[in-house]
């Protein structure tokens, strides 16, 4: 997935990437902002680890790669950027998981999602 926030206040809700055993399991960002700098641009990736006190603050600075799992273990948010900022993200995928989320959808609807491969 490729992320271009606007850079006019917007961002991302605290959410889970992967609530329902949809199969990713590890969750990859690769930030791709040069001169980026989090006190006047914002953009921070805030992330919440399951358990602990302590709130992890990540800046979408250039050519850092960010590496957390996809499940309830980490909710994350993006906060409010005020320039554009570019992101690529890409999961990894649990084969067993997967399966069962797609058999899941097939066995509700009767048929594959366009993004599922059969």
């Amino acid at each position: 997935m490729v992320a271009c926030y606007p850079g006019n206040g917007t961002g991302y809700v605290k959410h889970v990437d992967n609530p329902n055993a949809d199969g990713r399991c590890v969750t990859c960002i690769y930030y791709l902002n040069k001169n980026w700098d989090a006190k006047e641009n914002g953009g921070i990736l805030k992330i919440y680890p399951e358990g602990k006190s302590y709130v992890a603050d990540v800046e979408p600075i250039f050519d850092r790669l960010l590496f957390f799992w996809s499940d309830r273990r980490n909710p994350h948010e993006v906060q409010p950027a005020y320039a554009t900022r570019y992101a690529i993200t890409v999961w990894y995928f649990d084969v067993e998981e997967r399966a069962q989320a797609k058999k899941r959808f097939r066995d509700l609807t009767g048929k594959f999602p366009k993004r599922f491969s059969k």
